[in-house]
């Protein structure tokens, strides 16, 4: 496996699965660059990885906004010249029956788990074909597979991101693509929004089978460390025990 030190941005790195692959890359040896909007989170995970010898710059970051994102790109560039690898992974997931006509929340979905993606992709694929090579790890989910009861919308952003990483993948020869697709993780996705009685059926089904946040970040690192000529295209990731 390639131990080269790469230049990798994380978003929605201040919780969660963001969080963890952030403190995993860095471990690693890599040149993590998070943004999230918490920053003070982001500083506090900065502390902590510094305080064990890794590398991590945190910014402000706000991927429902081209500018915010194009930012946030232009800032690793002038730091250190280069992005290797953008792992799309800010997301929300407020639950709740198609019929409920949570209009907002619908849209607040289609902004961030899409639109924030497809900004990700307009802020560093110039650089990565300017490079000639890239690496893009879009996180989805086993909702992006499969369509249950309250989780409608929140399927069809992320069936939305396997399309379109698949789409990158067959248009691109030196940049890679990897989507990787958790299921229960412990996380804060169901904590806001949505329907309450679907959110909290989430949350028990999450006590109940959760794995941790750190074993997809060990994912992402699987993905992230192969040669150049090796595209590791899919990873779903699930419990053991969930149906």
């Amino acid at each position: 496996m390639s131990l080269a030190k790469k230049v990798v941005l994380v978003t929605g790195a201040s919780s969660g699965i963001g969080e963890a692959t952030a403190r995993k890359l860095a471990e690693d040896g890599h040149i993590v660059v998070a943004g999230a909007r918490r920053l003070d989170r982001l500083d506090a995970l900065a502390v902590e990885i510094r305080g064990a010898g890794g590398s991590i710059d945190v910014t402000a970051l706000d991927v429902t906004s081209l500018d915010s994102v194009r930012a946030f790109a232009a800032g690793a560039i002038e730091r250190h010249g280069r992005i290797d690898v953008l792992i799309n992974n800010a997301g929300v997931m407020p639950l709740s029956p198609v019929a409920d006509l949570r209009i907002e929340e619908w849209e607040q979905m289609i902004d961030v788990n899409l639109r924030g993606v497809l900004y990700g992709l307009a802020a560093v694929l110039p650089q990565m074909q300017a490079q000639g090579d890239g690496h893009i790890v879009n996180v989805s989910s086993v909702s992006g597979h499969r369509a249950d009861p309250t989780a409608a919308v929140y399927s069809a952003t992320k069936f939305g991101v396997v399309a379109l990483s698949e789409g990158l993948r067959q248009e691109s020869r030196d940049i890679r693509v990897t989507v990787i697709s958790p299921g229960f993780t412990h996380s804060e996705l169901t904590d806001q929004g949505g329907n309450p009685d679907a959110q909290s059926a989430a949350r028990a089904a999450a006590q109940a089978l959760a794995i941790p946040a750190s074993a997809v970040a060990d994912a992402i690192s699987y993905a992230i460390s192969q040669p150049a000529n090796v595209d590791v295209n899919e990873v779903i990731i699930r419990p053991t025990a969930q149906g």
